[in-house]
């Protein structure tokens, strides 16, 4: 596997032991009192510093009948927020920022992408009354990234939407309905929409720094079990709260309804971790979860490590 611009995204790393004292140096207005974590060598640095990834602030939108960089089969989060138009936040961004923080129609919410993980999500970012600015620690745990608000600087796992560390330990960010699925498809359902326009910054964007990740033997900078059932480490699963669906399945079936949800899979969608060029990928398609009513529920296609690193007793939706 080869990696491009690693000094940028963090692929130079650190896998010294960690401990509060270490960090507390680097972090110093982090409760390191209170924590969920209790084995410390879990943390890393996974190379940057704080806020070495820079997470966006303000983003600006198009109309997705302007945009003409983004190829057809690369990938967007798809955000849908009642009384606002849909947004598209291009995996092209994320890649290199792995945070947005925006506001849809008064409410505050925070676009987050682990390459690592593939683990894309979108939280509300109120808490207590309050409203979250997030930013990218530059640790990880279990090769995920470890967000930090800037309020209390307490740390967040990004999967999990969960705080780990500081203040807000066990604090947990409410998850919102949103989905990857290719531009064309966006831009087709949503001729209206906008989408999220170029960063002002100096990024190869459409260009992926993680080539051939996805097909990789091991995770990157992960020490811990292999997923149950002969699934390999890197192959895609849909989670739905503790539950796991491989996306292999998926595909073969094109639909399924288990556990009160409904899972629909269709092509046309690259992997944004494969070519060098994200909309040159291959095919992995796109996930739709709804409840029984339709509606849309909040979901996450991850590495299959992930979702057993992080949820070591959630059910496996084998279909067997």
């Amino acid at each position: 596997m080869r990696y491009i611009a690693a000094p940028i995204l963090g692929l130079w790393a650190s896998t010294a032991a960690a401990d509060p004292a270490r960090w507390q140096g680097e972090w110093p207005h982090t409760d390191f009192s209170k924590t969920s974590i209790s084995n410390w060598s879990e943390i890393i640095s996974g190379g940057p510093p704080k806020d070495g990834i820079p997470a966006l602030e303000s983003a600006q939108f198009l109309p997705a009948s302007s945009e003409t960089r983004i190829a057809p089969r690369e990938p967007v989060i798809t955000v849908e927020i009642e009384g606002a138009k849909p947004r598209a936040y291009p995996i092209r961004y994320l890649t290199w920022h792995e945070i947005v923080n925006d506001s849809v129609n008064g409410r505050p919410i925070a676009v987050t992408f682990c390459p690592l993980c593939n683990s894309a999500l979108v939280f509300d970012r109120r808490v207590g009354g309050r409203v979250l600015d997030f930013g990218v620690s530059g640790k990880l745990r279990h090769s995920d990234m470890v967000m930090y608000d800037r309020q209390t600087e307490s740390w967040w796992q990004q999967a999990e939407g969960r705080a780990i560390v500081g203040t807000l330990t066990g604090t947990e960010l409410r998850h919102l309905p949103s989905w990857l699925e290719s531009w064309a498809d966006f831009t087709a359902r949503n001729p209206d929409g906008l989408v999220m326009a170029e960063p002002s910054y100096n990024r190869a964007y459409g260009r992926n720094p993680y080539r051939g990740y996805d097909s990789s033997a091991k995770p990157f900078l992960y020490d811990g079990r292999q997923p149950p059932h002969g699934i390999a480490p890197l192959e895609r699963v849909v989670r739905v709260g503790e539950r796991a669906w491989r996306l292999k399945r998926l595909a073969e079936a094109g639909e399924v309804r288990e556990a009160g949800v409904t899972i629909s899979w269709q092509p046309g969608q690259a992997s944004a971790l494969d070519s060098s060029a994200i909309g040159q990928g291959r095919d992995v398609g796109s996930i739709r979860v709804r409840d029984g009513a339709g509606r849309d529920l909040p979901h996450d296609v991850m590495f299959a490590f992930a979702f057993d690193a992080f949820w070591p007793d959630g059910i496996w939706m084998l279909g067997r």
